[in-house]
Order: C-alpha cells, then structure tokens, then sequence
C-alpha cells in the first residue's frame, strides 16, 4: 500500500488503479482507496473459501469483507468512499 499514492500521481487519472495483493480485511479495502486506488482485489480469499467451504464460504468471505469495510469507515469517521483519502489515514 506504501507505493500507492506515488502510483496514483504518476497516473493522474488517465487509468484505473487497482491494488492487487495484500487485501485480507475490510481495513485493507479503507487503506487502498484511501491511498488512492479505485479498487482493490483478494484472489487468495476467495480460492480459500471456495476450497474450504464451496460457495457458502465466498458468500461468507463477501460478508466479512463487506462488514470489515463498513466498521473501518464508520471508525474513521467516513460515511461514503468518496471521503476516504491519503489525509484520513496519514497516508503520503
């Protein structure tokens, strides 16, 4: 997450920036569009769930990612993603 904000100014908006790796919780997700990304992926999450729980388990995943999310905003005093930027979280 460190290189984001430096990646997202070398862009300057003429693409999409998606964080791929290292997103395990709804704090991840915060931490990523805050630095600027647009969205933010977790592959491993999700094999992992469907190995151990077939579809239940994403959903689960889905559920606790969602939540995770949610109660990160609501901590950092962020109602919409739209409030979430590097000055919130002390990011660069």
């Amino acid at each position: 997450f460190d290189l984001l904000p430096e990646i997202c100014e070398a862009v300057a908006g003429r693409t999409e920036v998606v964080c791929d790796g290292g997103v395990r919780r709804g704090s991840d997700i915060v931490k990523a569009v805050a630095a600027g990304a647009d969205a933010a992926m977790g592959g491993r999450l999700f094999l992992y769930a469907l190995a151990a729980a077939g579809e239940q388990g994403v959903d689960h995943v889905l559920q606790l990612l969602r939540s995770g999310t949610e109660r990160t905003m609501a901590l950092v005093g962020a109602s919409t993603v739209d409030e979430l930027g590097p000055d919130l979280l002390g990011c660069r």
